[in-house]
């Protein structure tokens, strides 16, 4: 008996140390599996790094564009390659026309500016008087300007290290518009590549919906795309016209470089800031040079600009999506702060996305789903 006990004992000890083992060996070849599968993703990711912003930007303006673009199809008989290619064509020329412009008007001005200064004929002309009445800053920028056309390279030797700093300054930004610009033209080049395998590209993305959420993968794909749309027209689309009617308002009254004063409100009016801060030293400028009729409408007309997306948030931005304005506008700005530019997307993006699956949790309990609140407790008596 006792030495069946053993033999029973011995082999279910063999039984068990086998049992024991195998799972231990499995869960290791996982591991190293997963670790094999992390590697390789991860190398990949570190490959496609310098060109992932591309990538984004390409994918944010392809699907912006993707309804005209389907139209043109339709027009052209109904050649993807021929569309988009027309598309990239036109992208390129509202990107490239401008910049040369804006270039050449650089270029130019500082051909004049280094002739008359290597002549001897360039002069600052002399504030008006009625600077000094300016609230805060009226006294001291007259003063400086005084100084500054009367004897201008006294001033240049007494503020000579402030001048250079403030050179470098908008040296460094124009190098880093230069770099944005070469971004937004090979974005654009990309985005014309998608175009021309959009079906493709749609299954691929469909796809890929599909294996990460399961059935409702095209429901979030629709989502995304929509919100990518409605800050494009919402945010882009009303900081365009305000920058439009800013520029023609600082055209209007003869304000210098009023292609500058344009591009500024443009960039406030995406980083979702008063196009009033770039327009408050023009206002300053056409109360000194101008009468006072004149400078009271045009500062009428900068609030104007200025508060004009207020009126046209509520009509641009959510169009087409099933998404609360305010989470979208959330979602751009908070993705603008933490991401740049094209924070603005992604992270109206991803917040929206983020309410839709908070939404299906919270229906996922059925409709029929209550809360007993306490006072409908029994009382246990």
């Amino acid at each position: 008996m006792s030495a069946g006990n053993r033999n029973n004992d011995g082999t279910g000890g063999k039984m068990s140390q086998s049992t024991q083992i195998s799972p231990v060996k499995q869960a290791i070849e996982i591991a190293i599996n997963l670790s094999l599968i992390f590697i390789i993703l991860a190398w990949c990711l570190q490959i496609l790094r310098p060109f992932v912003l591309l990538l984004i930007w390409g994918a944010v303006i392809a699907i912006s564009v993707y309804r005209p673009f389907l139209k043109l199809k339709d027009t052209l008989g109904g050649s993807n390659k021929l569309a988009a290619i027309v598309v990239t064509l036109i992208g390129l020329a509202l990107v490239i026309v401008p910049a040369w412009m804006f270039a050449g008007s650089l270029v130019e001005s500082a051909k004049s500016f280094s002739h008359s200064a290597a002549s001897g004929s360039f002069s600052i002309p002399p504030p008006a008087e009625n600077i000094r009445n300016w609230p805060l800053i009226g006294e001291p920028v007259y003063t400086t300007w005084s100084e500054a056309s009367s004897n201008l390279q006294s001033w240049l030797e007494r503020h000579g290290d402030q001048m250079h700093e403030v050179v470098q300054v908008m040296l460094a930004k124009i190098l880093n518009l230069g770099a944005s610009l070469l971004q937004l033209i090979v974005s654009t080049i990309v985005a014309g590549a998608l175009l021309a395998n959009a079906e493709a590209t749609k299954t691929a993305l469909l796809r890929f919906c599909r294996r990460l959420v399961g059935e409702r993968g095209e429901e979030m794909l629709i989502t995304a795309s929509a919100t990518i749309r409605s800050v494009a027209v919402g945010v882009l689309g009303i900081a365009f016209i305000q920058a439009v009617m800013g520029g023609a308002g600082v055209l209007l009254v003869g304000v210098p470089a009023a292609g500058v004063w344009t591009l500024l409100i443009l960039v406030l009016a995406i980083a979702q800031l008063p196009p009033l801060l770039a327009l408050l030293p023009a206002i300053f400028y056409v109360f000194s040079v101008e009468t006072t009729t004149v400078a009271i409408a045009f500062t009428v007309w900068s609030i104007i600009v200025s508060f004009s997306d207020a009126v046209l948030k509520p009509l641009l931005l959510g169009r087409g999506v099933d998404t609360p304005m305010l989470v979208i506008l959330l979602g751009a700005i908070g993705g603008m702060i933490t991401s740049g530019i094209i924070g603005l997307f992604v992270g109206a993006v991803v917040l929206t996305l983020g309410y839709k699956l908070i939404l299906v949790w919270l229906q996922s309990g059925g409709p029929d789903a209550a809360v007993t609140s306490v006072d409908d407790q029994p009382s246990g008596e």
